[in-house]
């Protein structure tokens, strides 16, 4: 790693650091981003705040000066966000990309046909500029033959960006405007306006079916809408509305016929509930051409929580195309490792869980469960989460049993090795492992058997389903009543159905490793949710049955893992005949 680079991430974590301890953390960090600007180009015009001369301020602008640009414009950027406070990052959900995954994402979008030469290209949420000024460089290439005054006047009149943040923007305008000096100096004039202060939600109806190329890392999070607004986004709308699939369902206005969307986004959009209507949006109007998992979060946006992934739409007649996918690694030199995952093609249901494969191994499942029809509900079982919200009854939770009391399962019950034990426990904090029903009809009781499987694991963990039977004979040895906290899913018999598969061989399924990998080719969160679970591709109960007889007769975990796989090839084999 470059010197210059360390140095300055080092820093970077002292003005973090240093914020916190101001009373008004947003007016410092502008004020000390201005200060880094100042000493990384002190011919800059007059910033918006007045620049800080703090020393870190000005170390950190030295050190930008030894790093390219667009580098330079990547580490000041997600030096402000860091020094921003929690609830305001929270707020507008801001991440900035680093720039190996720009010129990816760039590159994507040229081979889906984007011409530099002509595109008219935005960014809705442009931020410090990370994705306008590599495609300013971009649109400068492509047009190296013509004059400067000509080719800054194209670029003014085809590129564009919205920020709703001012100080956000007038950072995107330095680095696009340092990008641009030297046709600047040689036109004798500045820079046009390219970024426009605002809510790109808000965008007027005359922008629609404009642009060629949509591009950037859309802000994300829960946002509250008015009833105006949730009439405007109701085609791509289920339940509570996030900002990126605003976002997402924006683009796909904004983009002319033939036009491309290039996004950075989590994957919950991929198998979440609440996105079903933007998957049916984007699946019937801007079908995905390709699709980028990003592998390591962690080690590429500070302070993300969720999965990542580069996708690029394309707004065509034809739908059902083959997607590329691929999964990428960024490097400790800032290169990316693309790893191709194979073409796939989405159901002829877009609304329900994309089956896609995260990682080349999980290739061969994803294509044999594009076309695998059954489903938990096949198998006559459905899924509800744990009913009890602890810490919505505390008074009525005890370490010891008293008159009335039933056992409370937790988490920590589901053995997580994946071996299917359940072990009556309150391990962790807080917990106990007594609750008292308020009534003989109290919600919160449970009081037949089903399989329970953890709800919140991370795509890190060895496993992401860890499940294990709750047998009916501990609920009876309690007196036919337990409860089970809610950070556990209940795999139970659907009601008034006799259940096709034993709930002993569904424990075995969820258990299995040829089960969690299809799960990660739907799931797109650290939640391991009931629509996702209920989604998942299984083998039919006939097949189910050879399950049953292996468990029955005793066989070990192992036995059952190559079982529960050549399930799968089984119906690969019989749907290529």
């Amino acid at each position: 790693m470059n010197a210059s680079l360390q140095h300055f991430l080092a820093a970077r974590n002292q003005a973090r650091r240093l914020a916190a301890q101001q009373e008004n953390p947003s007016c410092f960090a502008r004020r000390f981003l201005a200060g880094i600007l100042t000493a990384y180009r002190p011919s800059l015009d007059t910033p918006p705040v007045k620049p800080l001369a703090h020393p870190l301020a000005i170390k950190m602008g030295f050190l930008a000066q030894s790093l390219d640009m667009e580098m330079a414009a990547y580490l000041v950027g997600t030096t402000y966000t860091v020094m921003l406070p929690d609830d305001y990052r929270g707020q507008y959900g801001v991440f900035y990309t680093p720039p190996a995954l720009v010129e990816r994402l760039l590159d994507l979008a040229e081979q889906s046909g984007v011409d530099w030469s002509c595109a008219r290209v935005l960014d809705p949420a442009c931020g410090g500029g990370a994705f306008l000024a590599p495609v300013a460089r971009r649109m400068m290439a492509s047009l190296s033959h013509l004059p400067p005054e000509t080719r800054l006047a194209h670029i003014e009149t085809h590129l564009q960006g919205f920020e709703i943040d001012p100080f956000s923007a007038w950072v995107s305008t330095v680095f696009v405007t340092l990008l641009l000096k030297d046709d600047i100096t040689a036109a004798g004039r500045p820079l046009a306006e390219l970024v426009q202060v605002g809510d790109s939600l808000r965008t007027p109806e005359s922008f629609y079916n404009h642009f060629d190329l949509v591009v950037g890392n859309p802000p994300y999070g829960r946002i509250k809408l008015s009833e105006k607004e949730r009439s405007k986004w109701s085609r791509s709308l289920y339940g509570h509305a996030n900002r990126y699939g605003l976002f997402c369902d924006l683009a796909a206005r904004l983009i002319a016929p033939g036009g491309s969307i290039a996004y950075v986004t989590p994957t919950s959009f991929l198998g979440g509930q609440y996105f079903q209507s933007l998957r049916t949006v984007l699946a019937s109007e801007t079908p995905p051409v390709a699709i980028d998992f990003i592998a390591d979060r962690e080690a590429v946006f500070a302070d993300a929580l969720q999965e990542t992934l580069l996708a690029v739409y394309k707004k065509q007649k034809e739908v059902g195309g083959r997607i590329a996918i691929s999964s990428l690694t960024l490097k400790e030199t800032g290169a990316v490792e693309i790893v191709a995952n194979g073409h796939y093609t989405l159901s002829d249901s877009p609304e329900k869980p994309w089956i896609l494969p995260r990682t080349p191994d999980q290739s061969r499942l994803a294509t044999i469960c594009h076309s695998l029809p059954y489903r938990l509900a096949d198998l006559g079982y459905c899924v509800a989460t744990g009913p009890l919200v602890w810490n919505r009854h505390k008074e009525r939770l005890f370490a010891d049993k008293v008159k009335g009391a039933i056992p409370l399962i937790w988490a920590e019950c589901v053995e997580p090795s994946g071996s299917g034990i359940f072990t009556f426990k309150a391990t962790g904090r807080n917990h106990v492992p007594w609750f008292k029903p308020a009534r003989e009809n109290d919600p919160n009781i449970v009081r037949s058997a089903c399989v329970l499987l953890q709800r919140t694991t991370a795509l890190e963990q060895s496993r992401r389903l860890i499940a294990a039977e709750l047998p009916q004979s501990f609920i009876d040895t309690n007196g036919g009543r337990v409860t089970v906290e809610n950070h556990l899913n209940m795999v139970r018999p659907l009601p008034g159905r006799e259940p096709l598969v034993s709930a002993s061989a569904i424990a075995a399924l969820l258990n299995s490793e040829t089960v969690d990998r299809i799960f990660r080719c739907i799931n797109g969160s650290a939640a391991v949710s009931a629509y996702e679970l209920e989604s998942m591709p299984l083998p039919s109960p006939e097949v189910c049955g050879r399950l049953e007889a292996l468990i029955e007769k005793g066989a070990g975990k192992n036995v059952l893992e190559r079982a529960i796989k050549e399930m799968y090839d089984d119906f690969r084999i019989r749907a290529a005949a």
